[in-house]
């Protein structure tokens, strides 16, 4: 008996405008994983994703905020789980390596694995822009908090239950593969990866990703969350930069006085000391806000292990 049938698994599939593909996606995922319960949450869908996703077996139910990060807030906090499979509803994720990914999580007791695409052909099912921009972006996060993850912009992951129900969950977008990354780099929570196939769209089927302007909005993300997660390193190098430029325009002033006794130019010496009165003051506002996010972490921690691990959920099914 497999691991996804002993414990209860639930398949999220955040949805928006996937007619073509969601009842493909919804069989797929039942196939795989036979016992688990499918969800599909339409996002304001102006196509008939609602019909096919019911008529294909899956429980419909809808989340009017548009954009994907407020989907996966709404299915955290309304779907009970032991295991939680998350994918995209445009058939590009391949179901049978859901199992795998299930054993792996409570095999290795881990809090997240993660469905790598970067083996993929990019010339057929992963855009060469898309592709250096996940690398570009992932490699920003890996310099931040840490590098674990290859493939950060992944949309086919499998949470245990403590991940989840920890999660803060406050983007709105598709920047909230960023924010699920971060949670589990801050808290150092045990993740993996693995490779999985990676297909094309059906045909008719558009991608929801805009390059430029979604890219932009990761990367804000990202600086976003260094400023809460780490404001001491943030705010160290606003006050360097800062230091820096008033050092600049101290520096021919000082030299024009000691050289002369004088300070004709006494609008640039007063900016050069407003500058440095910012840069210190940064320092300082990193400092605080450092004691401030410890704090922060600490209840996190404390709330993430306030529930079992997927072993333990693992052992007391089979105890049951």
């Amino acid at each position: 008996m497999g691991v996804s049938s002993l414990m209860k698994v639930a398949v999220l599939i955040p949805c928006y405008n996937e007619e073509k593909a969601i009842a493909s996606v919804v069989r797929a995922f039942r196939e795989a994983l036979p016992a688990a319960e499918i969800y599909v949450y339409d996002n304001n869908s102006q196509d008939r994703t609602v019909a096919e996703a019911r008529a294909a077996g899956a429980v419909v139910r809808r989340e009017p905020l548009q954009g994907k990060g407020n989907v996966v807030r709404r299915m955290f906090a309304d779907i009970e789980a032991d295991v939680y499979v998350m994918t995209d509803g445009d058939e590009t994720y391949h179901a049978p390596s859901a199992p795998l990914m299930i054993a792996k999580l409570v095999d290795e007791n881990l809090d997240m694995v993660v469905g790598s695409r970067l083996q993929t052909n990019v010339s057929e099912a992963f855009r060469a822009g898309h592709h250096f921009g996940n690398l570009l972006l992932s490699g920003a996060v890996a310099r931040i908090f840490g590098d674990r993850f290859q493939d950060m912009l992944s949309g086919y992951r499998v949470f245990s239950r403590r991940f989840v129900k920890s999660f803060p969950a406050v983007s709105a977008g598709f920047e909230t593969e960023t924010e699920l990354a971060v949670h589990a780099l801050s808290l150092r929570m045990p993740v993996a990866e693995i490779e999985t196939p990676y297909g094309t769209r059906p045909v008719g089927s558009a991608s929801k990703l805009r390059t430029y302007r979604d890219g932009f909005r990761i990367l804000w993300m990202i600086m976003v969350l260094f400023k809460e997660e780490k404001p001491l390193p943030f705010f160290f190098l606003v006050f360097l930069a800062l230091a820096v430029l008033s050092l600049g325009l101290a520096i021919p002033v000082i030299l024009t006085f000691m050289d002369s006794g004088l300070v004709p130019r006494l609008p640039t010496a007063i900016l050069a000391t407003g500058i440095m009165l910012a840069a210190l003051l940064s320092l300082a506002c990193g400092f605080i806000l450092d004691n401030v996010t410890r704090g922060r972490r600490e209840s996190k921690r404390m709330m993430y292990l306030g529930f079992p691990a997927p072993a333990e959920l693992l052992r007391r099914q089979g105890q049951g």
